[in-house]
């Protein structure tokens, strides 16, 4: 459901109400995108989980970068310094999104779509957390960070009369991001058992949030497609970045091939390396894994690089 976003003073007492402490920073309550840009926040449709891939950048989040101006979203949440107000108003946190997604988030329909166009402003209509965590699937969420982000998004959902159903992951929304580094299903479930729990400092669950995951189906579609379509084809872009950075670390795979998201012959080359390295070979003596990645070999690489796999 679209509606009018919650004024500075509303935002604060809708976090208290779900027992979040807030920390101010200053000048947060008139620092937005609006201006700049002529456009004007809202109306939201619901609200979006980030990590920020970095420790210690509440100021980046504030400040910006110097190819993208400050601030970076509406919350800062740090592994233990708590919730920061940042923005107000519009933020640069979400970028061009799948618009499938944003119509799905309005409706409150699951599961989402897949996010396979970038065709929608999410800046002017997703309140945006960024939760500090390099998220890599190694660096873990103390449970207080976790459970306020829970809190964080319920405050949202509460106030605007939206259930779980209105929270998403950037990763579910724009083509190639993957944070959160944690399971959205999941954590949409923490909130829905929050909402339904007494609020002004109610506990939510607290469990361990899981790791990031990769379709095995899309990334064989990749190793089939991407090799021989124009370079650079991008076909499942998350999970071969993902990939990918797992194969760099076993050092079977340059760095300077990673991160495009393209599952070329030279990703296909390191993986047909990693299945050698699990003792699987070509059909005929002496030939080569054909480096199409199969539940196994994957499963392993996943078990060593902090990602789980789906079929």
């Amino acid at each position: 459901m679209t509606t009018t976003p919650m004024t500075a003073a509303e935002r604060i007492a809708a976090y208290k109400y779900e027992g979040l402490t807030i920390h101010e920073h200053d000048g947060w309550r008139t620092h937005s995108r609006d201006t700049a840009t002529g456009k004007t926040f809202g109306p939201v449709v619901g609200v979006l989980i980030h990590h920020t891939a970095g420790h210690n950048d509440k100021e980046i989040c504030y400040n910006g970068r110097s190819d993208l101006p400050g601030p970076l979203c509406h919350n800062w949440l740090g592994k233990t310094a708590g919730l920061w107000m940042i923005g107000h108003g519009r933020t640069n946190h979400a970028g061009l999104v799948d618009g499938d997604v944003i119509n799905a988030l309005i409706a409150e329909r699951t599961p989402l779509p897949t996010d396979d166009h970038a065709d929608t402003d999410g800046n002017d209509c997703l309140y945006g957390l960024e939760i500090e965590n390099l998220g890599n699937g190694k660096d873990p969420y103390p449970v207080d960070q976790y459970r306020d982000a829970v809190l964080w998004a319920a405050a949202h959902c509460r106030h605007h009369g939206w259930t779980e159903r209105s929270v998403a992951g950037h990763k579910e929304v724009q083509p190639g991001k993957i944070d959160p580094s944690f399971d959205m299903d999941v954590f949409r479930a923490d909130v829905r058992k929050h909402l339904a729990t007494r609020p002004g400092g109610a506990v939510p669950p607290k469990p361990t949030p899981s790791k990031p995951r990769v379709d095995l189906s899309r990334l064989v579609a990749a190793a089939k497609t991407d090799p021989a379509a124009v370079q650079g084809h991008v076909t499942y872009m998350a999970g071969v970045n993902l990939v990918e950075a797992a194969l760099v670390a076993e050092k079977l795979l340059a760095k300077t091939y990673a991160g495009d998201g393209s599952y070329g012959t030279t990703t296909k080359n390191a993986m047909s390396a990693w299945q050698e390295r699990c003792g699987y070979h070509g059909r005929k003596p002496g030939q080569p894994a054909d480096g199409v990645p199969g539940k196994t070999t994957l499963a392993k690489l996943g078990a060593k690089h902090g990602f789980d796999v789906v079929a």
